[in-house]
């Protein structure tokens, strides 16, 4: 799960770190009241949306008056913010941040994350910062250094001090950073995320080091242990198909081909998308039922999939263990019904009750082919797309 800047914010303020002052607003009306209340001469209005690039894109405005404040605010709400992250669809924003202004001198960059190769909380710093960092890393990874937490030892002082060396500070600032990254480390661990990023970690004018940007992603598998955070979420910033999915007990992630999944379990997801590719066809979805899924929720999962218009094959794959071939079988002719497919549907079973999921499919009358394996339900699926079926 994801958070707006300005919610990014208030958590890390709750912490310790330093963040500049802001108001939220929904409208030009409200956003004058913000730069009033914050007083100064300069106001930076950020659009609120769960992506990067926003200041390549428009999002993000400097403004020397409240009637730039207001127009930038009004240029803003109700429109959909389309930048190198969010694809071609773009992000709707409904909400702006109107934060004071800060004096920049050099600008930084900080994140932790998961390292799943060390199993370890990483640290990633670079003197690059207010670029992307994949940006950095293709062109000069030099400039990034990387510490890994050990989980027994937990934050150390020496790390704070590495840090600091890294990124060049001085003095006061050498404090500052080890306290910073303290917080930081605090807020991780306390929100179980899986990444926060500072982007740019500022040091002002007067040698004080600041949060400008921050992204705050949460493992959605803990999010239950977090009421306060989840009631942030914001539904408008993400795909309504997982959102459904989510509600109905499935996991499903959108992806950029045309071969629909619907498979059960994890691993056998990621191979089915694998062996996709390897006929020459991609993906459309990450879609896994689960060991359980009930006849509805086969017929939800067959919902969600046909909802995304590029989908021209669905593939269901399923090994039945505890999951019984004849309720999936009865759940496609469900959804099959319901919808009024016109889309191939290729389907290999295997495992319990598979002879008679078979045979409800034969009788069902429905188009649907079988396949013996995996290997050639992939192929059946894209010879189905190139109508070689």
């Amino acid at each position: 799960m994801n958070l707006h800047e300005y919610q990014a914010k208030q958590v890390l303020a709750s912490y310790g770190v330093a963040v500049p002052r802001g108001e939220v607003a929904s409208n030009g009306d409200e956003a004058v009241a913000g730069a009033e209340k914050l007083g100064g001469g300069i106001w930076v209005v950020k659009a609120q949306v769960h992506a990067g690039g926003r200041g390549k894109a428009d999002g993000i405005k400097v403004c020397k008056t409240h009637d730039e404040v207001r127009a930038a605010t009004e240029g803003m709400i109700g429109e959909t913010l389309v930048t190198h992250q969010t694809g071609p669809e773009g992000k709707p924003i409904h909400q702006v941040y109107v934060e004071e202004g800060s004096d920049i001198a050099r600008e930084l960059y900080l994140a932790l994350l998961v390292d799943r190769d060390s199993s370890r909380i990483a640290v990633i710093a670079s003197t690059e910062g207010g670029m992307d960092i994949e940006e950095v890393a293709a062109s000069t990874p030099e400039k990034i250094i990387t510490l890994t937490i050990d989980p027994a030892s937990g934050l150390q002082p020496f790390h704070g001090r590495r840090l600091a060396d890294a990124l060049k500070l001085e003095g006061d600032q050498v404090k500052q950073a080890g306290k910073l990254l303290g917080a930081m480390y605090r807020t991780f661990e306390a929100s179980d995320a899986s990444m926060l990023e500072i982007n740019p970690l500022v040091v002002t004018g007067a040698g004080d080091l600041t949060v400008l940007d921050c992204k705050f992603n949460i493992d959605d598998n803990a999010i239950f242990r977090h009421k306060d955070l989840a009631a942030l979420r914001d539904e408008s910033q993400e795909d309504p198909s997982e959102l459904e999915a989510i509600e109905v007990g499935l996991n499903y992630v959108k992806l950029d081909g045309n071969i629909g999944c619907m498979v059960n379990g994890a691993g056998l997801a990621m191979a089915t998308m694998d062996i996709c590719k390897l006929a020459g066809g991609e993906p459309a979805n990450f879609l896994d039922v689960g060991g359980g899924a009930t006849k509805e929720q086969v017929a939800a999962a067959f919902r969600i999939i046909v909802s995304d218009p590029n989908v021209q094959v669905i593939l269901v794959n399923i090994f039945g263990g505890i999951m019984r071939c004849d309720v999936i079988a009865e759940g496609i002719i469900a959804a099959a019904k319901e919808l009024d497919l016109k889309i191939p549907v290729v389907v290999r079973l295997e495992g319990t009750n598979v002879d008679q999921g078979k045979a409800i499919l034969a009788e069902s009358g429905l188009a649907v082919t079988p396949a013996d394996d995996l290997s050639d339900a992939a192929a059946k699926a894209v010879a189905a797309i190139k109508g070689d079926a």
